[in-house]
């Protein structure tokens, strides 16, 4: 038996290209300290505008003219203190004289106030 000879065959190693220097883009420049505002909190339209409140709601938040927030805020501040929440489920608003001239004299839901506001706001 002959022995077999073994054909070793040299891989050839290709070097990859070396691609086109790609340009750097320039460093914008750093803002003057002199321009730079402090950063607030953006008011939404709603946060923005006042609205006209009537007598009704009036007496209930204390003021003519109001944004909506302040007034939800106000609102819930009377119901709190007067305890027109329900005991048992507190989303449900039992509303007292000057409250059932706004919302009705019938319970709502804490969510549907808002319903029952429109009616008495005007821009």
């Amino acid at each position: 038996m002959a022995k077999a000879k073994k054909k070793t065959v040299a891989k050839k190693v290709v070097k990859a290209k070396p691609k086109a220097a790609v340009k750097a883009k320039p460093k914008a420049k750093p803002k003057a300290a002199a321009k730079a505002k402090p950063k607030t909190k953006r008011k939404s339209g709603l946060a923005q505008m006042n609205y006209t409140v009537s007598a009704e709601l009036e007496a209930i938040v204390g003021a003519k003219k109001l944004t909506r927030p302040e007034i939800v805020k106000k609102l819930w501040v009377y119901i709190k203190a007067h305890k027109c929440q329900d005991m048992k489920n507190k989303r449900m608003i039992n509303p007292d004289q000057k409250l059932s001239e706004v919302i009705g004299k019938k319970p709502v839901d804490m969510l549907k106030l808002a319903g029952h506001l429109n009616k008495h706001i005007q821009k």
